[in-house]
């Protein structure tokens, strides 16, 4: 492994220009099956060190620390059981690194905090196990017992002093989250505050006092509280709106930064006093919610904000500020692309940025806010050539009952305007998730294959606020398909598409959606393509890990409810008699949150209703495929289907 990050680091850091290829050569299948093997750069309190997490085939992950004068080779390197990886990366001093664990089962699968949390020195030594429910683990493992709940990183003190602080939910009760200031050198902790709701994330001032506690409790449900004379008080609508959630504190420590809509649409940035008087607007919300926030070096104050929608583009608070005038710069000798500042070393003379944009996964870059000498690090992928990747496209339209919505439309390279095959490619989640303008590998290697890509951040999505977010739940198999149909109607009416070249292909709640549009727009569609996706709604209150918390059965009573009437009728395996178009089924044997039953009841339904279908299943893999060698297999067999049913050699029916 450290052999395979030291060359992936070598090429990042001395890359050359590839190849010329004739632009009619193909790109590879091979080019969109692999996967980074560093992401999350952290840099160092003092500046002189990069930590990353680092990702190997087979499900191998771990923890790299690389010097930065001396980038040739990793200075440590801690490796994590098969499926678990670093989550989150945090120094809490320049010699002193906390880790959260996670798990993830494949690709699309979003890595779950497993409530564990470890410390090392960057050198790798001194390895201690500071909260989780194994015992005897790392140099002072035999201080404690095992914790009978999950613990989570939720920030540390400024400046960096080996302390950080850990949220709390126990697993016999509950009903009760906690917070306790954690010392990651001594491995010792102490209790700051608790509260008798679970679920709840804090908010620490350099007080080290918890102000706020804020999240969904068990029932689903997000709340708010305030700490006052040692007691919590909820907090309710005329003092947080219809959506708040606390930030940070100003650097006075008298207000806070906050996100805040007043009547549950996209959401603003604030900074108002702490009881919730004196609210001042410091970035509006349009369209979209204020999404990606842009800070100074300490004392942290935000300079400028991102909409989640649209193409990103910084809209500074205050352009007068250093950090705004470098951000402005730097974006012009970045053009066509985001430029994002993720950490600065303490005394602020070494700012850690990343430059990302819709036809390239990113690069990282280190630069000396003094001499403003800047060093490329390395890129995420650098196998990727930009000048071979296509246009993404924001676009608007309205639905059938006059909602305005985003789409995001991938344009094959050297398109000449004519109407093209078309591929539907719907978002997983589907609640709290969206499609945005940045590279996306699924919609590159399509339009590599001459179709046009269309996606839609349909009612239930993210970056609209909560109302938008909310029109999605129980409406998984009709308002939320009709916004799909809508966009291929859009797309066609715009002549963007081809109408009688049109597939769709999703992964999880995606994979559902390549069921349910086909079947709630007969004759619109010429195949679809489920890929780990859930069919039977009922089956994820008895299997599957969402079912296995209680807030994860809230939240399945919320967004899809209880009614087994309701649930079959929005279920593919039990309308499969009214699938008209032929369908491949793609699955991992060891999926845990769509489980395999998923896609056998499917493929049993297409069976019984003696529907057509192409079958791909793999053992080793989980919420999509990770290895390498199985995804080749997969996109040669996604490319096979769609060309057999929407490709140039298919002959238009007249």
């Amino acid at each position: 492994m450290l052999n395979q990050v030291k060359r992936a680091m070598l090429s990042a850091v001395f890359l050359t220009a590839p190849a010329t290829v004739l632009a009619t050569t193909r790109i590879p299948v091979e080019t969109f099956a692999r996967h980074a093997q560093l992401s999350m750069p952290r840099l160092s309190p003092d500046g002189q060190y990069l930590a990353m997490r680092v990702d190997g085939e087979k499900d191998e992950h771990g923890l790299v620390v690389y010097k930065i004068a001396d980038m040739s080779r990793p200075y440590s390197y801690l490796r994590m059981p098969r499926y678990e990886l670093p989550e989150n990366i945090v120094w809490v001093s320049s010699t002193r690194l906390v880790v959260a664990k996670g798990k993830q089962y494949g690709s699309i699968d979003k890595p779950v905090l497993t409530g564990e949390i470890l410390a090392t020195d960057l050198d790798g030594k001194h390895q201690d196990y500071l909260f989780g429910y194994k015992s005897g683990y790392g140099t002072r493992g035999g201080t404690r017992g095992p914790d009978s709940g999950w613990g989570f990183y939720d920030g540390r003190p400024e400046p960096a002093n080996d302390h950080f602080y850990v949220a709390v939910q126990g697993w016999t009760d509950k009903s009760y989250s906690a917070i306790y200031n954690v010392n990651a050198r001594k491995n010792t902790r102490h209790l700051i505050a608790d509260i008798g709701v679970g679920g709840m994330n804090f908010m620490v001032g350099s007080d080290g006092q918890a102000h706020y506690a804020y999240g969904r409790n068990d029932d689903y449900i997000y709340v708010v509280y305030h700490r006052h004379e040692e007691r919590w008080w909820q907090m309710d609508a005329s003092e947080i709106g219809a959506s708040f959630a606390p930030i940070d504190f100003t650097p006075d420590q008298h207000r806070v930064y906050a996100s805040y809509s007043a009547t549950g649409g996209p959401t603003s940035l604030i900074a108002q006093d702490e009881k919730g008087g004196n609210r001042q607007l410091l970035a509006k919300a349009g369209f979209g919610s204020v999404g990606e926030i842009e800070w100074t070096p300490l004392p942290r104050q935000p300079f400028a904000t991102v909409s989640a929608t649209g193409i990103p583009t910084a809209r500074y608070i205050d352009p007068n500020l250093p950090a705004a005038k470098l951000h402005r710069a730097l974006s012009l000798k970045f053009p066509g692309s985001y430029v994002h500042f993720i950490d600065y070393s303490e005394d602020g003379s070494e700012l850690l940025f990343g430059v990302s944009s819709d036809r390239t996964p990113g690069s990282y870059f280190l630069i000396n806010t003094h001499n403003y000498k800047v060093r490329k690090l390395f890129d995420v992928a650098p196998w990727i050539d930009p000048s071979k990747m296509a246009e993404r496209r924001p676009v608007h339209f309205k639905t059938s009952d006059g909602m305005e919505l985003e789409a995001i439309l991938t344009v094959p390279k050297g398109s000449h305007g004519t109407p093209l095959p078309m591929v539907l490619l719907p978002h997983g989640g589907p609640i709290g998730v969206q499609d945005d303008w940045f590279y996306d590998n699924d919609a590159q290697f399509l339009a590599s294959r001459g179709y046009l890509v269309l996606q839609v951040n349909y009612r239930g999505s993210s970056g609209r606020g909560a109302n938008f977010q909310e029109a999605g739940y129980r409406k998984w198999g009709t308002r939320i398909q009709q916004d799909l149909i809508d966009g291929v109607k859009w797309a066609i009416r715009e002549n963007y598409a081809d109408p009688k070249r049109i597939c769709v292909y999703g992964g999880s709640f995606g994979g559902y959606s390549a069921m349910m549009t086909v079947i709630r727009a007969p004759g619109l569609f010429k195949c679809a393509v489920g890929y780990a996706g859930v069919y039977d709604l009922a089956m994820m209150y008895k299997k599957g890990d969402v079912r296995e918390t209680r807030s994860g059965r809230s939240y399945l009573e919320q967004v899809i409810g209880k009614s087994d009437t309701d649930l079959d009728a929005n279920s593919p395996d039990k309308l499969a008699d009214k699938i008209t178009v032929p369908v491949l089924l793609v699955h991992g044997k060891a999926d845990q949150r769509a489980p395999f039953a998923q896609a056998k009841a499917m493929r049993a339904a297409l069976e019984a209703a003696h529907k057509p279908y192409e079958w791909l299943a793999k053992p080793r893999e989980g919420h999509g495929f990770y290895t390498e060698q199985d995804n080749v297999e997969f996109y040669n067999a996604l490319q096979a289907f769609l060309a057999k049913y929407i490709g140039k050699g298919v002959p238009t029916p007249t």
